[in-house]
């Protein structure tokens, strides 16, 4: 059955909290990311001759599970990942952590148990059917935990890793294509856990050779496993330091690359450690030798070094680099007159783990760098840093801001506070200095109060006027909403609450709203997903449809095509993608399938049940019973919802009887229990003991109540008994054009039209919020002001003489 990536998610997670007692983030991932890789090359090249990774007699995760509850089972998992290693050349890579260590798993039965259920929660999991073709969800786990990790570690430890969506702007902006042979060589002097280097070869389709340098030894571990996780097992990953002892050199010179990617560490004040750099051997500093206490420069200069004399790389940096002054200056004058630097991109702030501080994307081009150093050629900056959204304490750059940024740089579009291309004229005259707000004001204009409005009243022309993209969409829409009041002033014709419904209302935008779909339609159409087979690569597909949608909104009015999107591509991380994975590996039958959920003794149930069936919970594998009862089983349905109102009715009756004849002075007042609520037999008890008429009188109407509930609650249960036993029989039955009417119509049309709907009304929402701020705003004159001051004052008087005071 597939493996669905929200299910290998929620496993490697309950791993952590396994072992998060013990240790911190920063130490826990060394062992999880361990066992994902014994269970990932176990299940993937146990039988596998061929295969890259040889699995050894005594070095598979079989060996590990043969272990649970062994008394001597940390010292017995460390020697059999010994093995695999030893087998592998793999020392020092898969061997880091120490499954014996007792201080950070605990002593005698604590340890046992806990290695136990780690490697439990690893043995559910198949990962032989795992893909490392680009549509690996195991990589994507890799990557999931990464970022969890770098969470949880903090400034000071979190630097192992480059945010996966920093990373595919890199991959994205540096030449790297379809063409691209296997052959080009990608390389990263401070590579961490390799994600950066993956996501570059990831964007040639029979990816690249890798290069790598990581000064730390464990975190060079995380990138040889990545590597090979990823299906990279050629990769050549070296521990060192990349500026004191560079790895990679050929005789005497630095070896050069076509491609560079790199987020060194910011500002590194030890970055000469090892280093002379007045005498460097391989000359990197001709350009200028950095501040002592500040590295960035100098992992600027490793690149353009060990860049090919047509070799593209990109750096991310602090800001401070643009704008820095003193020996800074003079290295950032000379790169800008060498034509290395093709362009900018300022990024939001706190993007990053190890620091809160904003930075930017220097790219390095120096196929195109005589153009620039001549001035035929500018330099291309984006001042990206609005575009992001809040996860948690941190910053995340979304799917529509990563392909804004991709779009906009590889095509040179100049968007007015944006980006613009900048020539070397105006940056000579500033001094070299490069900080992006010298030349993007990306600035929000500031909404400026007309006074004469405020005096007069009325709206200003002018504020009507800047909402011009909407007036050329529904041009007698402004007539509607408006009329003159006196020269540059209008009034707003509908009531400040009714501009929305005015709008919604309005034949205009009925027309607009129809013509916003059509786009979405005519994408549906062309992309027939009903084509879908097993063996397809879902990121291949996902990449073809939205570039496609993409491209059917780049001209439609008021929509922005990145918006939109969004929409799909957020759907996509939701559902979309587990049910299309799913597909890709077991066919549509799995659609109805029914999974019976399984929980050890003594342990939460993980996920929440779709149906339970004689106390058994099931989970639907992609098509929700709600689709089916929503499409076979409505009049049933509508039924339940029947039976649910009359039980509400006779739970809101008793509601309303009790808190009417419940107080102390009621004559339910005895019939309530200790803690003051009314039950039936606590009802009953008092009814044996009451002795006056009236009293009895309303004990026998609440039971009279109790009982039409009751009935009312039996009556629903036995409904909804027999509509979820008829939608579990009904689930095998589902054929192929049954499941793929409720899973393309039903389920993911229906959920990414709903979306576009709502982007729709979110454009108008912004119109009629406009109007009515606008119309409140200006609503009251001073005239109108001054007058209701002078009543008010007048009544105040009044009263105040009434009371004798004045």
């Amino acid at each position: 059955m597939a493996l669905k990536k929200t299910e290998i998610y929620s496993t490697l997670w309950a791993s952590c909290d396994e072992l998060r007692g013990g240790m911190d983030a920063s130490q826990y991932k060394d062992y999880v990311l361990t066992m994902l890789f014994m269970k990932y090359v176990s299940d993937k090249y146990k039988d596998d001759v061929f295969g890259d990774i040889v699995v050894p007699e005594g070095g598979s995760f079989e060996d590990m599970v043969a272990l649970k509850g062994d008394k001597e089972i940390g010292e017995k998992v460390d020697k059999i990942i010994a093995k695999l290693a030893e087998a592998n050349g793999l020392r020092g890579v898969i061997d880091v952590a120490d499954f014996n260590d007792e201080e950070k798993l605990g002593k005698g039965k604590e340890h046992v148990d806990r290695l136990s259920k780690l490697i439990g929660i690893f043995e559910g999991l198949d990962l032989s059917g795992n893909r490392a073709d680009g549509d690996d969800l195991l990589g994507d786990a890799y990557e999931y935990l990464m970022r969890h990790f770098a969470t949880e570690s903090g400034k000071s430890k979190g630097q192992f890793y480059t945010p996966s969506e920093v990373s595919r702007i890199l991959a994205k902006i540096i030449g790297v294509d379809d063409d691209t042979p296997l052959d080009a060589t990608v390389y990263d002097p401070a590579c961490g856990s390799g994600s950066l280097l993956l996501k570059v070869s990831d964007e040639a389709p029979n990816g690249l050779t890798i290069y790598g340098q990581e000064m730390d030894f464990a975190t060079t571990a995380l990138a040889k496993m990545n590597m090979i996780l990823h299906g990279a097992t050629g990769a050549d990953i070296y521990k060192g330091n990349t500026l004191s002892s560079p790895h990679f050199v050929e005789g005497s010179q630095l070896k050069t690359f076509d491609f560079i990617v790199a987020n060194p560490p910011f500002s590194n004040k030890n970055w000469t450690s090892g280093l002379n750099p007045e005498s460097d051997e391989f000359d990197r500093f001709t350009w200028g030798i950095p501040p002592e206490k500040n590295g960035d420069y100098a992992f600027l200069l490793h690149i353009i070094k060990s860049l090919k004399s047509t070799g593209v790389g990109a750096v991310i940096l602090p800001h401070g680099v643009l704008f820095r002054g003193n020996a800074e200056a003079h290295i950032r004058q000379n790169l800008i007159k060498q034509g290395y630097i093709k362009g900018i991109i300022g990024l939001p702030a706190n993007l990053f783990y190890g620091t809160g501080i904003p930075a930017c994307v220097i790219v390095i081009d120096k196929n195109t760098a005589e153009s620039r150093a001549k001035g035929d050629a500018g330099l291309f900056m984006i001042d990206a840093s609005r575009g992001y959204m809040k996860d948690g304490n941190k910053n995340r750059l979304r799917s529509q801001d990563i392909h804004k940024i991709v779009d906009v740089f590889n095509s040179q579009i100049a968007l007015t506070g944006y980006s613009r291309m900048v020539g070397l004229d105006e940056i000579i005259e500033n001094d070299y200095n490069l900080n992006i707000p010298r030349y993007i004001d990306a600035s929000i204009d500031e909404d400026q109060h007309d006074l004469t409005a405020h005096l007069k009243g009325g709206i200003p022309v002018a504020d009507i006027d800047s909402l011009e993209s909407y007036w050329q969409v529904l041009p007698t829409l402004r007539q509607t909403l408006f009329s003159d009041l006196r020269d540059g002033y209008r009034e707003c014709l509908v009531a400040s609450t009714e501009v929305k419904a005015a709008v919604l209302a309005h034949p205009e935008f009925i027309a607009f709203a129809e013509q916003s779909l059509t786009p979405f339609n005519d994408w549906w159409q062309a992309n027939q997903l009903s084509d879908i087979t097993k063996g397809d690569r879902p990121k291949a597909l996902i990449h073809k449809i939205s570039e496609d949608l993409l491209a059917r909104y780049a001209h439609a009015p008021l929509l922005d095509k990145y918006d939109i999107y969004q929409i799909l591509m957020d759907y996509w991380s939701e559902s979309l993608q587990d049910d299309i994975y799913a597909i890709s590996q077991d066919g549509w039958s799995i659609g109805s399938q029914l999974r019976k959920l399984v929980v050890a003794k003594g342990e939460k149930l993980k996920e929440e049940p779709d149906l339970i069936i004689n106390k058994v919970k099931y989970k639907a594998e992609l098509i929700p019973p709600t689709l089916i009862i929503a499409r076979y089983y409505s009049d049933e349905q509508a039924h339940i919802d029947d039976l649910q109102a009359e039980l509400d009715t006779a739970s809101s009756t008793i509601a309303d009887y009790t808190e009417d004849h419940g107080d102390e002075d009621g004559l339910l007042a005895d019939a309530a229990t200790d803690k003051g609520s009314f039950t039936k037999s606590s009802v009953n008890a008092r009814l044996k003991l009451a002795s006056d008429s009236d009293e009895k009188d309303v004990l026998h109407q609440l039971l009279s109540y109790f009982d039409i509930e009751t009935k009312a609650k039996k009556s629903l249960k036995e409904a909804q008994d027999a509509l979820d036993k008829a939608v579990f029989e009904h689930y095998p039955t589902l054929d192929e054009a049954a499941i793929k009417t409720l899973l393309i119509e039903d389920k993911w049309h229906a959920t990414l039209q709903g979306g576009i709907e709502d982007e729709i009304e979110r454009i108008t929402a912004q119109l009629a919020n406009r109007i009515k701020e606008l119309d409140e705003r200006y609503a009251e004159p001073l005239s109108q002001i001054v007058d209701e001051v002078e009543t008010l004052s007048q009544k105040v008087t009044a009263h105040l003489q009434a009371m004798g005071v004045a």
